[in-house]
């Protein structure tokens, strides 16, 4: 298997969605993810195996020094590959040539030994607030 990796590598948005429903385990949704990572994102990495799209992850940023890990996806055949951890490789240093000082990424517990121990992740505090949507007043 080789796998290729690209820093703002080129990308369908209907490969993304699929990658990304097999990822987290849902329908297929169709999301314009071209408008919103040029808009919103310091950068992505596409991974691929002869052409075809095995792995992305977004990396957002505040526009200054901080950057952040969102929607780490892989392939269901290519997992426990090494996929995942060149994922992050590549979005490290895309995030230090843009001269990033701190990349932060969230994650479910699950997860902790990929991102400690395969990527090299430190443990910090954080916070989270959960936002439900709301229910429209009544009129």
């Amino acid at each position: 298997m080789t796998i290729i990796y690209e820093w703002r590598g080129e990308f369908e948005n209907a490969s993304v969605n699929r990658l990304h429903a097999e990822a987290f385990e849902h329908r297929f949704l169709d999301i314009e993810w071209q408008t919103q990572l040029h808009r919103h994102s310091l950068g992505w990495v596409c991974a691929r195996e002869a052409g075809t799209l095995v792995g992305f992850v977004n990396v957002a940023w505040d526009g200054g020094v901080h950057a952040f890990i969102l929607d780490t996806m892989v392939a269901m055949e290519q997992r426990h590959r090494g996929v995942g951890s060149g994922l992050i490789a590549t979005a490290v240093e895309g995030a230090r040539a843009a001269g990033c000082e701190w990349l932060h990424v969230d994650f479910e517990d699950h997860l902790t030994a990929f991102y400690f121990e395969a990527c090299g992740f430190s443990p910090t505090k954080a916070g989270l607030i959960a936002l439900p949507a709301r229910e429209a007043p009544a009129a």
